[in-house]
């Protein structure tokens, strides 16, 4: 069976579902690695903080938060690619449960020098 192949940009901003159908955010990033001549997808990030994060607005994450209805930073998750069901890549949905994923939380970048 050949590696099956998804255009990445028709994921991103898909909400994802968990196992029971509640919303736990939408795919802001994905998170691949180069081996050998191909592409291999790692890790997706959802949710705000993943927002955050993409929009290199780490810094200001505690202004940001209550924007996106936080009171403290947004945080999001790190979905390992095979905890994520993209049999139907309109509907993605978690493999796991949500206490299972890595939370992801915006990092400050250092100043520049």
């Amino acid at each position: 069976m050949a590696n099956p192949e998804l255009h990445l940009e028709l994921l991103l901003s898909k909400t994802v579902r968990g196992i029971t159908g509640e919303p736990v955010g939408r795919i802001e990033e994905v998170r691949a690695r180069q081996e050998g001549d191909e592409w291999v997808v790692h890790e997706f990030l959802i949710g705000a903080g993943a927002a955050v994060s993409r929009l290199s607005a780490g810094r200001l994450s505690h202004v940001l938060g209550p924007l996106f209805g936080h009171r403290d930073a947004p945080h999001g998750y790190r979905v390992r690619w095979d905890q994520i069901d993209l049999s139907d890549p309109d509907h993605p949905r978690l493999r796991c449960r949500r206490d299972q994923l890595r939370r992801f939380i915006p990092e400050e970048t250092p100043p520049h020098k």
